[in-house]
């Protein structure tokens, strides 16, 4: 992945990128592991969560891999500059993180499940970092479609943060937001599904080896 060449430090919105109003690419129409749609509207029924947890390209394979998600797509969320460039997002001028939407069936799967997965896959005390990928870029973040989702997402922060601080982790710097707020751009068609194209591709996922609890936050979706 793209290297952040200087100490990360998120943009105001005054500094970002102009971006453009209209990508400059076409999305391929499938999920090349799943075969169904990348983008909306999603059949009736189906629910959509955004995370950001480092490398989208191995944090997105987390989530296909799951029984009950529907498909995945790769973008950037959570800044200012609108459809930017991957390299305008790794130059940190942009504001944004790398995110995962995750569209699901929460008959076959619950956002509590996926947000284990989430809080398992990464370690989410490191700020503006996973591992050796360093930028605003790559900062933990989890953006909420509904209000239980809202309340979903901080009760399960809390419980994380629990039993992180037990294991001698630090504070989660997780950034919790509503979606309305932080619109989605996808990424360029050779981001989405990364490692199924490449197998032998750069993955940085890794978390703490520090298991997320189940059943201490609400129910629901």
């Amino acid at each position: 992945m793209f290297q952040y060449r200087r100490t990360p430090e998120m943009p105001l919105p005054e500094q970002a990128l102009r971006g453009r109003p209209e990508p400059e690419f076409a999305l391929p129409d499938r999920h090349t592991v799943l075969g169904t749609p990348l983008l909306g509207p999603y059949p009736e029924g189906l629910e959509v969560a955004d995370f950001g947890l480092g490398c989208f390209w191995g944090a997105e394979r987390k989530f296909w891999q799951t029984p009950g998600v529907w498909t995945t797509l790769v973008g950037y969320q959570g800044g200012y500059t609108p459809n930017p460039s991957y390299e305008e997002v790794c130059s940190g001028l942009t504001g944004h993180t790398e995110a995962v939407r995750v569209v699901y069936d929460p008959a076959e799967v619950s956002y509590e499940t996926l947000l284990k997965i989430f809080w398992e896959s990464h370690d989410p005390t490191q700020g503006y970092r996973q591992g050796n990928d360093v930028g605003t870029q790559y900062r933990s973040a989890v953006y909420t479609h509904t209000p239980a989702q809202a309340e979903t997402a901080q009760a399960s922060r809390e419980a994380y943060q629990r039993v992180l601080a037990s294991s001698g982790y630090g504070t989660i710097t997780t950034e919790l937001l509503p979606a309305d707020d932080r619109p989605f751009y996808p990424a360029e068609p050779y981001h989405q599904q990364y490692l199924d194209k490449n197998p032998a591709g750069y993955c940085g996922i890794g978390g703490t080896g520090v298991s997320c609890p189940i059943g201490v936050t609400p129910t629901g979706n």
